[in-house]
């Protein structure tokens, strides 16, 4: 008979390389927490439901919290043998307590137990996702607001388009980790439902109480099919899909980060602990943690497609294949709160070049647009407008000046509308201030965005207390 704790009808113990193969307590160890909290749920609503003794349930309930301090002082021994954390723990509680021990895994199969660990394990890494995501929030309103008058180039297809505030840009990214944080509330709503008492796919002949569970769990709802209970990986789908378009996010504002420090932008300049220099070029300053945010990117949505592809084809209900879904959202929820952090530090410690962005938006043509609406206003044809405003960005670009430099004479050949007020119609700050319409880049509009910034602020950290106040702790 093999000595696995499963092994009454095998007759070899498990091959050494298989068990390597096959064992995931060199990641899944990391639950323990969850997996010893969930047992001391099961435990209570066991001997509440006259399936063990309450004798035993103590022994249970203090065998536990044993080996939890165990684990915590680094005092724990985990085995590979014994293939997972489930596995380790209850082996070590059979050890320490005996007979007891084995009663634990009555009315409960690893499929549930694993499901549940999971489902525990995610929702609460689901709040310090939010949390970080609530750090860099912060440090984006902040730097919105210290930079409030600085004026800089808006860009499409990274050609100088339009003057816009720094504040407006930066809040640009306020708004997508908004909407990060709502979809990270979404994968808390379908992780916070327990898959505990479904058994290993058909339920179970004992006289549970699953409601008891839920409640000793804080979970919101059950699973109302116990084949779905075990098979279902949605949870973490989205949090991988949620993790993916967050470090899309994040990517595209290294991206911007990476080009506004170079020389030839010019427009910020990171801390110097948040960059790196060359062992060869001595002048170098590298924005590497950009870089590697950037990087990682990739990293986690593979994950999301590892994940994806591996469930695409399975049959109901629990199959081995589903133990992959562990190693990917590990390193994902790792790689995003490392991301998140990090990026609220650089923005903390970035200097903006205020100088360089206004010269920028002097020494350019991204005021064309407001030439051509200062004749529409005065009755032009909009199409026409922008033919002649056309007309004097190719004139200035033969004379090499700008729009700012062209006399009131120059401005009449094109058009007898232009008048003494064009130059400042078409000054950067004139520029900023028209564009007051909702959302826009006006100090008006970027004021009213500020303040609400702050007050979704204050919403979303009310939900991220009261998911925080829901997380199970072993007392």
């Amino acid at each position: 008979m093999s000595k696995a704790m499963w092994g009454g009808r095998f007759t070899k113990s498990t091959d050494e390389m298989i068990n390597e193969f096959q064992a995931s307590i060199g990641f899944d160890k990391r639950m323990y927490h969850e997996d010893i909290a969930g047992s001391i749920a099961h435990a209570t609503m066991l001997a509440k439901c006259g399936i063990i003794s309450e004798a035993d349930k103590d022994k249970i309930v203090k065998g536990l919290k044993d080996i939890l301090q165990e684990i915590e002082e680094g005092e724990f021994d985990f085995s590979v043998d014994l293939e997972d954390i489930h596995m380790n723990i209850e082996k070590r509680l059979t050890e320490a307590i005996g007979e007891a021990g084995g009663r634990l895994h009555t009315a409960r199969s690893r499929n549930d137990q694993v499901a549940l660990d999971t489902h525990l394990y995610v929702r609460r890494e689901v709040v310090e996702v939010q949390k970080e995501i609530l750090n860099l929030q912060h440090a984006l309103v902040e730097a919105a607001e210290r930079y409030s008058d600085v004026i800089m180039p808006g860009y499409t297809h990274l050609q100088r388009a339009q003057p816009i505030l720094f504040g407006h840009h930066l809040l640009a990214y306020f708004s997508m980790l908004s909407r990060d944080f709502a979809r990270f509330e979404g994968v808390y709503q379908r992780a916070d439902i327990m898959p505990l008492g479904a058994g290993a796919l058909a339920g179970t002949t004992f006289p549970i109480d699953r409601q008891f569970v839920q409640q000793q769990l804080h979970f919101e709802s059950i699973y109302g099919n116990s084949l779905d209970a075990v098979s279902d990986r949605d949870y973490i789908l989205e949090f991988l899909s949620a993790a993916s378009i967050l470090m899309v996010h994040l990517s595209r504002l290294s991206e911007e980060t990476i080009l506004w420090c170079t020389r030839e932008f010019s427009f910020v300049e990171l801390d110097d602990a948040h960059c790196t220099g060359s062992s060869m070029m001595p002048q170098k300053k590298n924005p590497d943690v950009s870089e590697l945010v950037r990087g990682k990117t990739g990293r986690v949505i593979g994950h999301l497609m590892a994940m994806l592809t591996t469930v695409k084809g399975l049959p109901l209900a629990y199959n081995k294949d589903l133990q992959e879904d562990k190693e990917g959202i590990f390193d994902a929820i790792d790689t995003v709160k490392f991301s998140l952090a990090v990026y609220a530090q650089i923005i903390r410690g970035m200097k903006v070049h205020e100088d360089v962005m206004k010269r920028a938006v002097t020494e350019d043509f991204s005021n064309a647009t407001d030439l051509a609406d200062y004749l529409v206003k005065k009755g032009m044809p909009f199409r026409e407008a922008h033919a002649v405003s056309g007309q004097a960005v190719h004139d200035c670009i033969e004379k090499g000046i700008y729009l700012e430099d062209m006399s009131l004479e120059d401005f009449q050949k094109l058009s007898p509308l232009f008048e003494a007020d064009v130059k400042e119609a078409i000054a950067p700050e004139t520029c900023v201030k028209n564009r007051n319409s909702f959302g826009g880049t006006s100090y008006q509009q970027v004021g009213l965005q500020l303040k609400a910034a702050k007050e979704l602020l204050a919403t979303e950290q009310q939900i991220h207390d009261a998911a925080a106040d829901k997380q199970v702790h072993v007392d």
